[in-house]
């Protein structure tokens, strides 16, 4: 190999500094020459053996790495085709080349890269004839895809695609790490490792030789790339270093896949339908846009269930398809009578479908499909248990913030034997368009809805309404700094209804055709009186009135009622137009509206906030259903009070009081605060909740309810970023004096594992029966390694 020019660094005598300058100049270009020449005849002997592709750039020189150090590698892009015969090419502090034997020595930081491989070492030895590199001395090896491999000694060879690695160490994707005394690579892709240890778990930073809280112990194992697997022989699963399981074959996705196809972790359990069972679930990956997983579940009690579910996204959109089949024993069918699920039929199964999708930027459609044989079978196979299934397909469209509009067909399942779900209805379509334009009209915000809904039954009532509502709005500020609003309402309602007769609120003059309209004007006044307290921050006092008028109404038995049925009278609607929830029923006549708030706002972000009002009609009124509050002329208290001294304690709740006695005749409270470090714990939550219902009017057979609900849930952080985690709740009803659920969780998660614990009892009473629903009891175990699968254990 060519040597560099012997440079003296003795320069002679100039008669004058330009010239020593111009000479100092002379000599530095002659060194720069030299070391390209030095960098030009080293790439021509590596790219005379047989290579003649043009290589990539060279990366910047970094610092050899170490192990316990990180490593990143640009990634390969994806469609793009890398020559694997291109040159080698490396830096290196000193470059030895012998040209009797063809080897290249290169000593000191040396970093060299091949394709989309990238090695460092201390020691570097390329032999040109045989192409074999032996790489010594904080070996590290980087893959295109992120993996990096740690090892003493090295030796490679067909571009560094094989080779075989001593006391190798790797960092993969996900946080996993292996480490194994020898490893052979064979094209690049198979890596066949001895003596290996698997975990996804960080080493202890006082005592790193500590066992981690999981490991996989391994004979032998095999990386294979080209399947995406990481294969065991001989396997041992260790927790906090002892071992818990033998296997002689154990398998698991490569970490740097995100979907890979194989059985998943089964999951055991014992349930009083299934009775002993099993889980056993597979998972395909057909592509990188959908996939498939089928569970088999056998239980000693019932023959075999095949539950699919298949997933697939679009460019556009996404589906979820599910469904499962079954055979109910009659031995299962008599347990389920003991629940009041009477049924017949053996073969039993369910759908559960559900698709979206963005036609255009402005329009996106989807579907939901939910069908069951019955809900004994949901129950029986831990698919859920609702009283109802719904299935609709709608289209809805945005433009900006102005235009909106929704179609959709509906229809409903009752899956309870003791209801008559031919009453349920098939709504087919219900349509609705509202316009909000930005810019004002007449200084107001005007807003413009309509809407048309189809509604029949196999048995009972059929509906068909066009409604129309035209509502504009204008706030104005008065000279004392009042706020003066105008409101105004119109609704325009046309019908068409038969079998009325049968209807729950039982409206015979409702068959037929007609319509109404309807006319609502209201001009509300309130005073926000704002004094600052100094450091106490500052007070609000506010006095709010409104007075609504409009034509009376009447009853309105000559119109169906299908959206109004549910009313609660709240201070969320006392200054409400129409109070009710829906159309099919307008508030008219003449009232008045008036409340008092009062505030205090802390400087730290707190509040002490009370609300007070009611409402008082000018005639009387036989609209409102009785205990709703509002069925007299004066109607009920309505408040609220909320109480947060801090941000991490506050106390809400809302109350109804009679008009006439000051009765308590609805209420609801929540307190939620967060006790932050008590002790050892981190972080202390504790939430109670209140709530009283009165019967609803419209609803037969509805007692009320009357409920108080606790929770408490912990939490402790450990030095290695661990966290203990543990909830209680239950829920109490009062009426009944008996509890309605109990709810407990404890668990841990860490980067590499997830410990869970669950218990959940329902103490629920059927309303027609007052018989105790059996069978609401769920236990559930979860453990998951991280990287390697889940496993699961529940008893219902």
């Amino acid at each position: 190999m060519a040597q560099p020019p012997r440079v003296s660094s003795h320069l002679p005598r100039f008669a004058s500094r330009r010239d020593r300058r111009r000479a100092q100049g002379a000599w530095r270009q002659a060194l720069r020459r030299a070391g390209g020449t030095l960098a030009l005849a080293l790439f021509a002997m590596l790219a005379t053996a047989g290579q003649a592709q043009q290589s990539a750039p060279p990366p910047t020189t970094s610092p050899t790495g170490t192990p316990t150090g990180t490593s990143t590698v640009t990634p390969a892009i994806p469609g793009l085709r890398v020559d694997q015969d291109t040159p080698v090419v490396f830096t290196a502090d000193e470059v030895e080349f012998n040209q009797q034997t063809g080897v290249v020595t290169a000593r000191g930081r040396v970093e060299a890269w091949q394709g989309e491989r990238f090695v460092r070492a201390d020691t570097f030895i390329h032999d040109r004839n045989t192409g074999v590199t032996i790489l010594r001395g904080n070996v590290q090896l980087l893959e295109a895809d992120g993996q990096v491999f740690y090892a003493e000694e090295a030796e490679l060879a067909d571009q560094f695609r094989d080779g075989v690695l001593r006391e190798i160490r790797a960092r993969l994707v996900q946080n996993a790490r292996m480490a194994a005394t020898g490893a052979r690579r064979s094209g690049g892709e198979v890596t066949d490792l001895a003596r290996v240890v698997y975990s996804a778990c960080n080493l202890c930073e006082t005592d790193p030789t500590r066992p981690p809280l999981w490991q996989l112990r391994a004979r032998v194992a095999t990386q294979d790339r080209r399947s995406e697997r990481i294969s065991y022989r001989d396997a041992v699963v260790e927790v906090g270093g002892v071992p818990v399981l033998y296997t002689p074959f154990f398998s698991h996705p490569d970490p740097q896949t995100p979907r890979s196809s194989g059985f998943l972790f089964p999951s055991f359990g014992y349930t009083r339908f299934l009775g002993a069972f099993a889980a056993l679930p597979y998972f395909w990956a057909i592509d990188g846009q959908q996939d498939l997983t089928a569970t088999l579940t056998q239980g000693s009690e019932v023959l075999p269930n095949l539950d699919l579910l298949y997933r697939r996204r679009f460019n556009n959109g996404e589906v979820n398809l599910q469904g499962s089949i079954g055979y109910l024993r009659r031995s299962t069918l008599r347990r389920l009578s003991e629940f009041g699920q009477t049924q017949d039929e053996q073969v039993a199964g369910h759908v559960a479908a559900r698709g979206r999708f963005h036609v255009t930027e402005n329009w996106r459609v989807g579907f939901d499909i939910n069908r069951a044989s019955s809900e004994g079978y949901l129950r029986t196979y831990r698919l859920g248990v609702q009283r109802v299934l719904v299935s609709q397909v709608y289209a809805e469209g945005f433009w900006r913030t102005e235009h909106y509009a929704r179609i959709d067909a509906r229809a409903y399942q009752g899956l309870r034997t003791l209801e008559d779900t031919r009453l349920l209805p098939v709504v087919a379509p219900n349509a609705f368009y509202e316009y909000a334009p930005r810019q004002t009209v007449l200084g107001g915000h005007l807003t413009l809805d309509m809407g048309a809904l189809s509604l029949t039954r196999p048995v009972g009532s059929a509906t068909q309404r066009l409604a129309s509502r035209l509502a504009w709005e204008r706030p104005m500020l008065g000279s004392q700094g009042d706020i003066w609003t105008i409101r105004a309402q119109t609704d325009l309602r046309a019908y068409h209804a038969d079998g009325q007769q049968n209807a729950p609120g039982l409206l015979p003059d409702a068959n037929g055709t007609r319509g109404d309209a309807n006319l609502r004007l209201a001009l509300d006044w309130r005073m926000p009186l704002v004094r600052p307290v100094g450091i106490w921050g500052q007070q609000l006092l506010e006095p709010r009135v409104q007075v609504v008028t409009g034509p009376a109404t009447g009853r309105q038995t000559r119109f169906p009622n299908e959206d109004s049925v549910d009313f609660e009278f709240t201070d969320a609607n006392l200054f409400q137009l129409n109070r009710f929830t829906g159309r099919d029923r307008q508030e008219g006549g003449t009232r008045v509206d008036a409340a008092l708030r009062a505030s205090w706002l802390f400087p730290n972000g707190g509040r002490v906030e009370g609300l007070a009002g009611r409402s008082f009609r000018f005639h009387d009124s036989n609209i409102f259903p009785a205990n709703s509050g509002l069925e007299r002329r004066e109607s009920d208290w309505v408040g609220r009070a909320a109480f947060a001294p801090v941000p991490w304690f506050e106390v809400m709740g809302r109350t109804r009081l009679d008009g006439r006695s000051g009765r308590n005749r609805a209420s609801d409270a929540v307190l939620a605060t967060s006790l932050g470090r008590i002790g050892v714990l981190d972080n202390v939550v504790l939430t109670t909740s209140y709530f009283d219902q009165p019967p609803q009017a419209f609803f037969a057979n509805d007692p009320g309810r009357r409920e108080v609900g606790l929770g408490l849930g912990a939490e402790y952080r450990t030095r290695a970023g661990g966290v203990w985690r543990a909830n209680g709740s239950m829920q109490l009803d009062l009426r009944t004096e008996r509890p309605a659920w109990l709810l407990g969780t404890a668990g841990y998660e860490d980067e590499c594992c997830i410990i869970q614990a669950q218990f959940q009892r329902r103490l629920g009473f059927n309303p027609i029966t007052n018989d105790p629903y059996r069978g609401n009891t769920t236990l559930l175990f979860r453990i998951a390694f991280k990287t390697v699968g889940d496993f699961s254990l529940r008893a219902l």
